[in-house]
């Protein structure tokens, strides 16, 4: 075998080994290290705004654009969770008191229910209060036990959580710095023709912005809408359920649909008819609406992706990846249209 042969394939296993055991020594840091890499293509444009008006200040416009992120993006967050925390600690000293009975409102809906939807639920077995109240206090003893885990996994983990922050920031920093530069470097190190690369990377890049700020947009709106709502039918915790529709609206198609929904039945089959009716119109004409307008414009129309694709990547994104899943799944969904598109070009490419 020629020399040359066996350098270039030692060469590949040691890129290949080094390559690995660098991914796992970074890999505890993934979390940061992924939003640190989403922030900076997200505010990548404004940093070169910056830039052309003090080209020879680079640090001072990277400085600038990261505190213009902490101010848009991370400090509105923090305002919230704090309010959400308030808000969960009252809900839960509510159903511990007994001041919110699941059971009652439960059995309020069903004395209220006609009795062709009785005997459909009473095939189901659903209409057994003991049942019922069994169900809901393991549904409960489960969900204290796992917020009580995740409130002590908080507390344990708090330096972590400082640590990866600030590792997030750093790395926004410099991202935002030396992000061209790197990026240059990245392209030139993949083996394939430059075409075939730009289009690649424009993809990428294209694909995290439009899938963020699509999906924020969106399930910002969405819960916004709904918290407004909740705050004018006089709703106990309007931020959390908010939040809650926010988090639950990165899901396509349900979304905040599984929180306003109940309270709306609820509503209506205690009596309260007009509360019910308002809400259910609201949030099929405008919270529905939001996403079905918002969601197709802003990450259908960039990404280039099917909405059935869009849905499925993210559900399956989220599945696996957790949070993060919602623009991992739709960005690798891109990146395998864009390159089996390299080798199978879209048939008016083939007849141009």
């Amino acid at each position: 075998m020629p020399q040359s042969i066996i350098q270039n394939r030692t060469l590949l296993l040691l890129l290949t080994a080094v390559t690995l055991t660098f991914g796992a020594i970074l890999w505890p840091l993934n979390g940061a290290i992924f939003w640190g890499v989403v922030l900076a293509i997200l505010f990548t444009p404004m940093h070169r705004r910056l830039l052309r008006r003090m080209p020879r200040r680079r640090n001072l416009a990277a400085f600038i654009t990261l505190c213009i992120c902490l101010v848009m993006v991370i400090l509105p967050m923090a305002v919230i969770g704090m309010s959400l925390v308030q808000e969960a600690s009252v809900a839960y000293e509510r159903v511990r008191s007994g001041q919110l009975n699941f059971v009652a409102y439960l059995q309020q809906v069903l004395a209220a229910l006609p009795a062709w939807v009785l005997d459909l639920l009473d095939r189901f077995h659903l209409t057994s209060l003991a049942e019922l109240q069994e169900r809901l206090t393991a549904v409960g003893a489960q969900a204290s036990q796992f917020l009580a885990t995740k409130a002590l996994d908080v507390g344990q983990n708090t330096l972590q959580f400082i640590m990866s922050f600030g590792v997030m920031l750093y790395l926004l920093f410099f991202l935002l710095r030396d992000g061209r530069r790197l990026a240059a470097r990245i392209r030139d190190a993949i083996p394939l023709d430059a075409a075939h690369k730009d289009q690649l990377m424009q993809k990428f890049t294209t694909v995290i912005r439009a899938t963020v700020k699509g999906n924020l947009v969106v399930a910002a709106s969405q819960g916004a809408l709904g918290g407004l709502i909740f705050w004018i039918l006089d709703i106990q915790g309007p931020v959390m359920w908010g939040v809650v529709m926010a988090f639950l609206s990165l899901l396509p198609a349900v979304g905040a649909g599984l929180i306003w929904g109940p309270v709306a039945v609820y509503f209506i089959a205690t009596g309260a008819t007009s509360q019910g009716l308002i809400l259910t119109a609201y949030g099929v004409g405008v919270i529905g609406l939001v996403d079905n307008l918002l969601r197709p414009l802003l990450v259908g129309k960039d990404t280039k992706l099917p909405d059935y694709v869009v849905l499925i990547s993210t559900l399956g994104g989220m599945a696996l990846f957790g949070i993060t899943g919602f623009v991992i799944g739709p960005a690798i969904a891109a990146l395998f249209t864009a390159t089996w598109e390299l080798f199978a070009p879209p048939n008016d490419a083939n007849h141009s």
